[in-house]
C-alpha cells in the first residue's frame, strides 16, 4: 500500500465502526432483501396453516393444491421481484396468497 488517502480507508473505518448507519445498498440488493422479508412474512402464515392441516389429517385435495400453488408462486416471486417488471410481482404475490386462502378454507371446512 502506498501512502496518502486510499480507497481502503473509508471501508476499514466502516468495518471497525459500530455500524449504526449501514452503507447504502444497491437497487438489486434492496430488492432481494425486500423479497426475502416478504417470504418470511408469508411463511409465518403458511407454516402454521400447513401444520394444522397435517394435524387434522387434511393432507389431500384442496390443501395440497393450495400448498402447491403457494410454493410454486414463491419460486417465481423473487425472480419477478428482481426483474422489476411492473405488475408481474404483484400477480405472483396474489397467486401465492390464493394458495394460502385455499389452505385456510380447507382448514375451516369450506373446501373439502
Amino acid at each position: 500500500m502506498s501512502g496518502g488517502t486510499g480507497a481502503l480507508a473509508p471501508n476499514l473505518k466502516d468495518a471497525l465502526s459500530g455500524r449504526d448507519a449501514p452503507p447504502a445498498m444497491p437497487v438489486m440488493g434492496a430488492r432481494a432483501l425486500r423479497a426475502q422479508n416478504n417470504l418470511l412474512e408469508a411463511l409465518v402464515v403458511f407454516i402454521p396453516v400447513a401444520l394444522l392441516l397435517e394435524m387434522q389429517g387434511q393432507t389431500g385435495g384442496w390443501a395440497v393444491r393450495g400448498a402447491t400453488v403457494f410454493l410454486g408462486a414463491r419460486l417465481f416471486y423473487t425472480p419477478a421481484y428482481m426483474s422489476g417488471i411492473p405488475g408481474v410481482r404483484s400477480a405472483i404475490w396474489a397467486t401465492g396468497h390464493l394458495g394460502l386462502a385455499m389452505m385456510v378454507l380447507t382448514l375451516l371446512g369450506v373446501l373439502a
